[in-house]
């Protein structure tokens, strides 16, 4: 990139999300690994990263270690206090923005520090973005993630129904933005549709993945050390919530099952990456125990390991153990399960939705389903668990395509972006409308 002379700072805020933190529970995801990659990568080519997280575990409970956490050369995540240090769903931290913002601001006086840029991720991080884009009088950079207004859309229930409070929070911090980051063209159209984006101050950056570390292996061998069965291996990635899609795969299971009494697919074993423990009557808890209650219900249960959040250093094995990857979604900006999952060479079997049309090259790298139906789950995961040379054609196909995706890519574009902000400041650009937060 040719940009300033001195290393940029970013200050980059998230305020649910830790980057540190294993994905696959209620609030941790994709965004998270988006993060801790992209601050990685920018550290490589001299940015310097602060992210500013909210604070949920006592230091030293193994959550939160330090206030500040090295974790690249140039990259460091910060844990601000606001409200009690415990998870708290995302709708409670509205009202500890202002001590958040307060104190994030404390630390940054404390230490003398100073930022080029302030970059968002996440409805919750544009209110705290826009305050310090009207102090500082930097740009301020937005990404979502996911947008309300389309999972509204596709809410199956209430525990996954988008709050107005979100929905203005986002429309704000799209006027506010001076750029906003879609991670597909399918991305950039619904800001512009629902959420009356300027396309000019829309950029598309793909996310990415990590190809030295997700990478194909040896399937008997991942299954052996994960403890799995040398059997065929469907798997399921993700948060465990409606919109993920887990109950069309449980019932496209059940009429795999049947098939496999007919000898017409091998004997299998699902596998569902992700959730954690709940306390008490929250969503992901109330999800998890009607999955499993229709598993039983299906006759499925035994066919099933439910393996929980694991650390992301894991997570290439599970996906190299498998012959396919299910993702049944209902919704998804980008997919990057999907991604992970052709680096190591396993096809994908998606629905028809959002960022995942990009992602997926239908009959290519794996297929995309059109409709919300489970026998069309269940022959697609038959046509590639019962033909080795499709399989393997997928596979080496979406390791190809996954190679498009490095994290490099992504960083390098991210840098350049930042670069043409803060020349267009320099050169008196009008910075997009201020507006009050």
């Amino acid at each position: 990139m040719n940009g300033p002379t001195t290393p940029l700072r970013i200050a980059t805020i998230s305020v649910h999300a830790c980057p540190l933190a294993a994905p696959g529970a209620w609030e941790t995801g994709g965004m998270n690994v988006y993060i801790r990659e992209v601050s990685r990568h920018l550290s490589k080519v001299g940015v310097h990263v602060d992210v500013f997280t909210r604070r949920q575990g006592p230091t030293g409970s193994g959550m939160d270690e330090a206030t500040v956490v090295q974790f690249a050369e140039h990259a460091r995540v910060i844990h601000v206090d606001a409200g009690p240090p415990c998870y708290l769903p995302k709708e409670e931290v509205v009202a500890y923005l202002p001590e958040f913002i307060c104190n994030m601001r404390d630390f940054i006086r404390d230490e003398e520090g100073s930022y080029d840029i302030v970059h968002s991720h996440y409805w919750l991080s544009g209110r705290v973005s826009g305050y310090f884009k009207n102090v500082w009088h930097v740009p301020m950079v937005a990404m979502f993630h996911t947008l309300a207004e389309l999972k509204n859309q596709v809410s199956l229930g209430d525990d996954e129904h988008e709050s107005a409070v979100r929905v203005g929070i986002e429309r704000l911090t799209v006027a506010t933005a001076d750029r906003v980051v879609a991670a597909t063209m399918s991305d950039s159209d619904h800001l512009e549709q629902f959420y009356d984006a300027d396309m000019s101050r829309i950029t598309i950056v793909p996310c990415g993945v990590d190809i030295a570390k997700f990478h194909p292996g040896h399937p008997q061998a991942a299954r052996l050390a994960l403890g799995l069965p040398d059997k065929a291996v469907i798997l399921f990635v993700g948060r465990i919530q409606q919109l993920k899609g887990v109950e069309i795969l449980l019932r496209a299971a059940a009429i795999l099952k049947s098939r496999v009494d007919e000898g017409k697919v091998p004997e299998f074993c699902l596998v569902i990456v992700g959730g954690r423990p709940g306390q008490g009557d929250d969503p992901q808890s109330r999800e998890l125990d009607r999955l499993h209650a229709l598993a039983k219900e299906l006759g499925v249960e035994h066919l099933i390991r439910w393996v929980g959040a694991v650390d992301h250093d894991v997570l290439p094995r599970y996906y190299q153990a498998a012959n396919v990857t299910v993702m049944p979604s209902t919704y998804e900006s980008f997919g990057l399960v999907a991604v992970e999952s052709m680096a190591c060479g396993t096809p994908v079997v998606a629905a028809r939705v959002g960022g995942l049309q990009t992602t997926v090259q239908d009959g290519e790298t794996g297929y995309l389903i059109h409709a919300r139906e489970p026998a069309l789950y269940a022959d697609r995961i038959q046509e590639i668990v019962t033909q080795p040379e499709l399989q393997s054609r997928l596979g080496k196909a979406a390791r190809r395509r996954a190679a498009t995706f490095g994290w490099e890519h992504v960083a390098r574009q991210l840098a350049g972006l930042y670069d043409d902000l803060i020349r267009e400041q320099r050169a008196g650009a009008p910075p997009a409308t201020v507006l009050q937060q």
